[in-house]
């Protein structure tokens, strides 16, 4: 698996936990509503301080995007 692959599916895994919709994580991220998407989609790779902003919105560590047994 490559890294944008685990990343996004790693995303996808922590949004559902928290219940939140893709533009309600964007919108709490303060980026653009489509951009939660691109990213799960692995149609972007997300820059390591956008993975921080994300995750402080899904009150998580950065390094669980890279967890391998999620």
């Amino acid at each position: 698996m490559i890294l944008r692959e685990r990343v996004a599916k790693n995303l996808r895994r922590l949004r559902h936990a928290t219940g939140l919709s893709q533009e309600e994580l964007a919108d709490r991220a303060d980026v653009n509503r489509n951009y939660v998407g691109m990213l799960e989609r692995e149609e972007h790779a997300a820059t390591i301080d956008m993975l921080e902003k994300l995750a402080a919105v899904l009150d998580v560590d950065p390094t669980e995007f890279f967890r391998k047994d999620a």
